[in-house]
């Protein structure tokens, strides 16, 4: 007879199959004995450290011998499992659960994607797309009060570079206004041209809130035009006209009646003027061009000149481009057909041209050229050692002056601050306002100078 076969008495198996009991709990089994322990320093004795955790247990003497034990024993304890001590009949064991299959996520196509609410910086899918647009406004109310009134919301959808404005938010469901951008030919030629990262938008469901109540708006309201005020209920249109002033019509019994309208109160104020993306312009780079104006400079004859300043998107920086021209004393007639370097990494910024030895204000000719929305500058007096300048801005062909401090790179340097320190004020020190500020940095440039250089 085997080894196995005196371990487990086999001739007490039932015809029921294996009997667990015979194998692991038969009482008659002998033991082998456990393998001499290595010395160790025994530890102090304690409730948690009494004679029964001293003694190797039943299951730990028969795993060795089994053979089946050592793919088994936990990483952790090194013991055998709950599995093989459950076996062993120990009930209050524990059978390992199998570790769950982790799901790899589900990759979304893009018609599939669920649309994202998108207001006041929130943003959330909308799982039920079959609500209209007018029941998503009621839903979101509660989150966004000003949302509450129906007839003060329009409703938009932008998917990718598709916009659509909805006319009925009442009837039009969000689904059907999805499926219709996704099978418009508009959307999926513009999927076709978009770039690898552009070609999984977000379909975003936008509401807006197009009327605010103040005071008595009641009986007041803002038209696009005189048709709309006219069919309106109300007593007062406040309407901009084509001069671009504000209009006021009045309903009475007596008729209508239109005048301008001086101050809008119900408009918030407005400053002309213009806000940078980009840095100012180096002074390196305005020092170069000032030399190359002055080269068209001499004792016999003067020409003025005309520089281009593009901004390089890739290189992330300032470069002057000259583009061909015929100059003269007083004007300038640049060719600029297929002279113009590539918008897809060039920003056309500013012009700056020379007036040589007249001021530097801008001329009927400029007002008529320079219509594109950039920066202008113009240089004069360039006999001087500081030349005079003068800057403004064209929005859409109306022109702004601007301080040329706030696109161009000062010229000043720092200094020891210790040089503060041996000055002292007299008198009252004027209020630093930016009605007093004005043009600071030239004024600071020209301050010193003789005042026969300045007239």
């Amino acid at each position: 007879m085997s080894e196995l076969e005196q371990a487990f008495n086999f001739k007490e198996l039932g015809e029921e199959g294996l009997d667990f009991d015979a194998i692991f709990g038969g009482g008659n089994i002998p033991a082998p004995p456990p393998p001499a322990p290595e010395p160790v320093q025994e530890p102090e004795s304690s409730p948690e450290n009494g004679a029964n955790a001293e003694q190797p247990s039943v299951q730990d003497t028969a795993s060795t011998d089994v053979g089946i034990v050592p793919d088994m024993v936990s990483a952790d304890t090194g013991n055998e499992p709950d599995l093989f001590a459950a076996l062993a009949g120990n009930s209050e064991a524990k059978v390992p659960a199998a570790k769950p299959k982790e799901d790899k996520p589900k990759q979304v196509s893009l018609f599939d994607k669920p649309p994202v609410f998108s207001y006041g910086g929130a943003k959330e899918s909308i799982e039920d797309t079959s609500m209209t647009f007018e029941e998503l406004r009621i839903a979101k109310s509660d989150d966004f009060p000003e949302l509450a009134e129906g007839k003060k919301v329009s409703w938009s959808v932008e998917y990718g570079k598709t916009t659509k404005y909805i006319s009925d938010p009442k009837e039009t469901t969000i689904a059907s206004i999805k499926e219709e951008i996704e099978k418009s030919k508009a959307f999926l030629d513009s999927l076709k041209k978009a770039k690898e990262k552009d070609r999984n938008p977000d379909c975003l469901v936008k509401p807006k809130v197009t009327a605010q109540s103040k005071g008595t708006t009641s009986y007041k309201g803002v038209f696009p035009s005189v048709e709309a005020a006219k069919a309106s209920d109300k007593v007062i249109c406040l309407i901009p006209g084509q001069d671009g002033r504000m209009y006021e019509l009045r309903k009475t019994e007596m008729g209508d009646f239109i005048a301008p309208k001086n101050k809008v109160v119900e408009f918030s104020a407005v400053r002309a003027g213009f806000t940078p993306a980009l840095p100012r312009i180096p002074r390196e780079l305005m020092a170069q061009i000032i030399s190359f104006f002055r080269c068209f400079m001499n004792e016999e004859e003067e020409f003025e000149a005309l520089v281009h300043i593009y901004w390089d998107k890739e290189r992330e920086e300032f470069s002057a481009f000259v583009p061909k021209q015929t100059v003269s004393k007083a004007s300038i007639d640049a060719d600029l057909r297929g002279d113009a370097l590539p918008e897809e990494r060039y920003i056309h910024y500013a012009d700056v041209h020379s007036h040589n030895s007249m001021a530097a204000k801008f001329s009927a000719i400029d007002d008529r050229d320079e219509k594109a929305t950039r920066l202008y500058v113009v240089l004069g007096h360039l006999e001087r050692y500081y030349p005079s300048i003068t800057a403004r801005i064209s929005c859409g062909g109306t022109f702004q002056e601007i301080d040329p401090g706030l696109v161009l790179e000062s010229i000043g340097e720092e200094f020891p601050t210790e040089w503060l320190d041996r000055v002292e004020r007299c008198g009252r020190i004027a209020e630093d306002t930016p009605k007093n500020r004005g043009s600071r940095f030239w004024d600071d440039l020209l301050r010193g100078l003789p005042e026969a250089l300045l007239a």
